[in-house]
């Protein structure tokens, strides 16, 4: 390892820290990774290599000695935390040979006598831990933070897969057996195309379609998702059990879902041998893995290993690298976000990865590329672990062309020119110039109208459209367009001028908390903006906050003051937030009571599909506003689905299965209107 001195160390292992809760919180909680299962291991192993060589800098809130969590902290989130009886730890892990031996010799060393492993596909979902007592199901938990996990009983009980009543012989009075609630392939894509049907952004992968399911409000919803599960670890006091095979041997008995690839091997050679064999299988497999763990399969042997404050000496997991592909680097663009953040992206000659055709890729930032020593020509490899956005993870030197160039990070933007700048504590350069460079504000003009922000029908070929027309410079300017404007756009008729518009009055009834986010404040997302709306009220009281008033909000750190108080003192903030106020937008919390229309869909819960006069989230609060419930997919307690223009046809012919009345938005609003 490379010396470095305790100054620099001890810098880099609280970068490292910070990095790796963002990366856990990204992952356990908005089911929204980054990064790579293999990056986020690599940080991880860079961390406890240099807090065992500085040890005077670990401390005991260290990702290395605790779990990430997936505990619900989302506002409408009503889980309750239950302690775990036994703390539910995670797996060390490794992608290397030789570390698999060294788990065998550590094994060797602790104790005597020979020893079996038990070798089990990592299914890649999401962990949960049932409680069975008197043979029925009495509680289902998350894993939470290892000590406590959200009860999602209500949910679990949809999941066909899981008995709510065991039969057999032999069941022990109270247990708690843990497994993997996942989501083959096959109700993902179906899923996904439904999500794709509503306008809904799809899953990027099964693992976070499988945890997004188990957190649903509405228990109904689970039974369409199609979630699937297996069990791999079985708890109590004094079980009648000499091995892990033979536990889960009886709990498969009992009507549990175990999985039919274990296998118990003699030899941590056998095990080699287990992985060789799936690292092609699993390929062909309907469902995702990610790895193969290997236990100690005795279970005087397990206690006797027992565990670290992280997880067990007697288990491990060995890691399937993500597919990989070798191809040419033709070009980079340098991207500049709404933010003004620059993002090289290498365009590739294409290649086949992962199933799709992938032909441009991430480089993240300059000192990536200066890492990777990158070359316009070198063949590169290419990876996509986890369906995430492919990154190039390395250059084929041999490959080297002669007349290979190193590309030049441009200075200055490559949209307005503006000399790049760089944050000392961030990799990213950025364009300063927010208030002229025209990337940037079409950016914020999307992000605005973005379907989770304002909900206006405008995409990014109208807000080019409207851009070069200089019919829009700041915000507020979409709320001065008029009708004559629209219709003299590029295929623009009447009727999409008048849904436009009445996208736009829609949008006035947008509560403060999406306003807040819409307005794009740099590192305000969307949980960070109901945060704010719900500790001060009103734009006005955020915008007269001090530093010290933002930093002593829950998860609100010194980098997101900062953005505030510098979005709050500029001059151009002010004046859009006081020309949107004037438009009618609203500028604080409101009473949503009173809000209330009618009671005429009271007890009635509608799915919408399609496209209506107004927008999709509208047309959602016109629902709620006479009573109704909205819910995303169809039950037998759905009452009517609501069908728009180019409805969905999965959701039609679900409708007509399942006897659904499917009413136009002509036949809604003589609904709503009738006296």
């Amino acid at each position: 390892m490379a010396k470095i001195s305790k100054t620099a160390a001890k810098d880099r292992i609280e970068f490292l820290k910070k990095e790796l809760e963002q990366h856990n919180y990204n992952y356990y909680v908005l089911n929204n990774p980054t990064i790579t299962d293999f990056e986020f291991d690599l940080l991880m192993g860079e961390l406890q290599g240099l807090e065992k060589r500085f040890p005077e800098f670990a401390t005991e809130d260290s990702p290395t000695r605790h779990v990430g969590s997936d505990l619900s902290s989302a506002a409408g989130s009503d889980f309750v935390q239950v302690a775990h009886r036994w703390p539910m730890l995670s797996l060390g892990n490794t992608y290397d040979k030789e570390e698999l031996l060294e788990f065998d010799r550590r094994i060797a060393r602790t104790v005597s006598g020979p020893y079996a492993f038990s070798c089990e596909l990592k299914f890649d979902g999401t962990a949960i831990c049932l409680t069975y007592r008197d043979g029925q199901l009495l509680r289902a938990l998350t894993r939470g933070d290892g000590t406590k996990g959200d009860d999602v009983t209500r949910n679990v009980v949809n999941i066909p897969a899981i008995p709510k009543q065991l039969h057999g012989e032999s069941i022990p009075l109270e247990f708690e057996i843990r497994g993997e609630i996942y989501m083959p392939y096959a109700a993902f894509e179906r899923l996904n195309a439904e999500r794709i049907d509503d306008g809904q952004d799809p899953f990027a992968n099964p693992r976070n379609a499988a945890s997004g399911s188990l957190k649903l409000q509405d228990p109904a919803e689970m039974r369409t998702r199609g979630l699937d599960c297996v069990l791999y670890h079985l708890l109590g006091e004094d079980l009648p059990f000499k091995t892990h095979t033979e536990a889960l041997q009886a709990a498969r008995g009992w009507g549990l879902p175990i999985s039919e690839y274990s296998r118990r091997v003699e030899s941590i050679e056998a095990a080699l041998d287990y992985i060789e064999e799936w690292d092609t299988r699993r390929k062909r497999l309907p469902f995702a893995t990610d790895g193969i763990v290997i236990k100690v399969d005795e279970l005087e042997l397990q206690r006797q290993l027992g565990f670290t404050a992280k997880s067990p000496r007697w288990a491990t997991a060995w890691k399937f690298k993500p597919e990989q592909a070798l191809t040419p680097l033709l070009s980079i663009d340098y991207q500049v976000g709404r933010t003004g953040a620059v993002t090289p992206v290498a365009n590739l000659e294409p290649v086949q990865l992962s199933g799709t055709v992938v032909k441009r890729a991430s480089l993240h930032n300059k000192d990536q590329m200066d890492l990777l020593d990158i070359h316009i020509g070198d063949y590169v490899y290419v990876e996509k672990g986890g369906e995430i956005i492919p990154k190039i993870t390395g250059v084929e030197l041999s490959k080297r062309p002669a007349d290979a160039r190193r590309p030049v990070f441009p200075a200055c933007c490559p949209d307005c020119g503006t000399p790049l700048v760089r944050d000392p504590d961030e990799a990213r350069h950025y364009c300063p110039n927010q208030e002229s460079c025209p990337v940037q504000i079409k950016g914020r003009f999307i992000h605005f109208a973005g379907r989770k922000a304002m909900d206006i029908l405008a995409g990014e070929a109208t807000v080019e459209m409207l851009w070069n027309r200089s019919y829009i410079h700041t915000l507020p300017d979409l709320y001065s367009l008029t009708r004559e404007q629209l219709v003299s756009l590029d295929g623009w008729q009447e009727k999409s001028a008048d849904n436009f518009l009445a996208s736009l009055e829609a949008s006035k009834q947008v509560p403060f908390e999406r306003v807040l986010y819409a307005l794009g404040i740099r590192h305000v997302g969307e949980q960070t903006a109901k945060t704010l709306a719900r500790h001060f009220g009103s734009i006005d009281a955020l915008m007269a906050a001090g530093r010290d008033d933002l930093v002593q909000i829950e998860d609100i750190g010194g980098t997101v003051a900062d953005a505030i108080l510098a979005w709050s003192a500029s001059d151009a903030a002010r004046d859009c937030v006081e020309r949107l106020r004037a438009a009618g937008l609203q500028m604080a919390v409101t009473d949503t009571a009173g809000s209330r229309l009618s009671d005429r869909l009271e007890g009635k819960t509608v799915v919408i599909s399609g496209n209506f006069s107004i927008s999709r989230e509208a047309m959602k609060a016109l629902i709620e506003a006479h009573g109704g419930k909205n819910a995303g997919s169809l039950s037998g307690k759905t009452a009517w689905l609501l069908a728009g223009e180019k409805a969905g046809p999965e959701k039609l012919k679900k409708a007509e299965k399942l006897g659904i009345p499917v009413i136009s938005e002509s036949d809604f609003r003589q609904l709503i209107e009738s006296e």
